[in-house]
């Protein structure tokens, strides 16, 4: 047996080296980085506007033109002229947080220079209906008014149906409408038949009024077995809202399993078939329905095979970059679930279609969750780490 352990030796030592190589791929540098991207040899620049940050999970931009980013474990920091302050916003509702749970998505109103209201989606924990131990789960949106320094009147307005005793695929993005009212999305909990059900908010894209009340318009109001704040149906994890610049259409992205993240353009009343039609596999590699679309399902504009982890989206609409002008950029968290994989991909349409896609920054090995296009038309990230941070990618001279 005396051979064996000098060769158990090198693998114990082996596996410590690749677990520590994967620990420092994710320890991002101080930049910045430059780089010539494929658009007509476009060169940008990409470089580190603060760090300090756990988990961003969401950007808003004031009015002056700081920053208010969410953290998951449940703290609203603020960006001062970019700088973070030390402490973090007080009034934050409580949230669920753990594993990809707890504080996710940030809004503000539209009429936030004269009302102050910020919108807040998160998880949120309660006791068994039954009264039995343990607890459930799900998706609240709450609403404050921001005096500068702390969120006060704090006021929860919509609490998305049923709650879970299972917590997964926890995600919501929230996005309002140029008619003032407010996207939201409610993801899957690892309930295999509830974005099928009409009847309950999982899986589903929802329509709200700026008060959590429900639009008299939307598809399924008056409609017997049907929740009325439901738009679409048939999600997964939804990722990721934006307005396209020329239709106005709304376009959403959502994590498959492992293949299957899409990009969808969401119509009232749809279903866009989750979990019955995917072109992904579950995590134990089972095929996973496979099969021709039924009947009145929406198939995905975009879809990636095997999955990049999709996380944020945005249309770049500014003059900065004009080479990028109307193209998709979409935030990766990792390719086919390896680690350190992360980066932003770039999509390129003409009037038929997507024409090409380019992915970016793979070089940081950052889990990219949140991708926007800043008041200064330049574009922002953040990189969903422990040791999280937000970057600016801008021109290069």
């Amino acid at each position: 047996m005396k051979p064996l352990i000098p060769f158990l030796i090198l693998v114990v030592a082996l596996a410590g080296f690749v677990t520590y190589a994967q620990q420092a791929a994710n320890v991002l540098g101080d930049g910045p980085w430059t780089y010539t991207t494929s658009e007509r040899n476009t060169r940008i620049r990409v470089s580190v506007v603060t760090k300090g940050l756990s988990h961003p999970w969401s950007i808003a931009w004031l009015p002056d033109g700081n920053l208010l980013v969410t953290e998951r474990q449940g703290r609203l920091r603020m960006i001062r002229n970019g700088v973070l302050d030390a402490d973090p916003i007080a009034g934050v509702p409580q949230v669920q947080a753990g594993g990809t749970s707890g504080l996710l998505d940030i809004a503000l109103h539209p009429k936030f220079a004269t009302n102050g209201l910020v919108y807040l989606a998160y998880n949120k924990s309660g006791p068994k209906p039954s009264g039995g131990a343990g607890s459930v789960y799900t998706t609240a949106l709450a609403r404050g008014r921001f005096d500068g320094k702390a969120l006060v009147d704090v006021k929860e307005i919509f609490i998305a149906q049923p709650w879970a005793a299972l917590s997964g695929g926890d995600a919501s993005r929230i996005l309002f409408a140029p008619d003032g009212t407010l996207f939201m999305s409610s993801s899957h909990h690892r309930d295999p038949e509830g974005p099928q059900d009409p009847n309950n908010d999982v899986g589903k894209i929802l329509r709200l009024n700026d008060d959590g009340t429900i639009p008299k318009d939307n598809p399924f109001v008056g409609r017997a077995g049907y929740r009325p704040e439901i738009y679409s149906i048939g999600h997964r994890t939804v990722m990721g809202l934006a307005f396209h610049p020329t239709t106005g259409a709304l376009w959403e992205n959502e994590n498959g399993p492992q293949g299957g993240d899409e990009v969808n353009i969401i119509q009232p009343g749809k279903n866009y078939g989750w979990p019955l039609v995917t072109y992904g596999h579950d995590y134990d590699g089972t095929p996973l329905h496979e099969r021709p679309a039924p009947p009145n399902m929406v198939l995905p504009t975009i879809f990636w095979v095997p999955s990049i982890t999709v996380s944020g989206i945005a249309f770049y609409t500014g003059d900065r970059i004009p080479a990028w002008k109307g193209n998709l950029f979409v935030g990766s968290m990792t390719v086919g679930r390896i680690g350190g994989t992360g980066h932003l991909e770039r999509i390129v349409f003409n009037e038929k279609g997507e024409q090409r896609r380019e992915s970016l920054l793979a070089d940081l090995h950052q889990r990219i969750r949140d991708v926007r296009q800043g008041p200064d038309g330049l574009l922002y990230l953040l990189t969903d780490e422990n040791a999280g941070a937000l970057l600016r990618i801008e021109p290069a001279q």
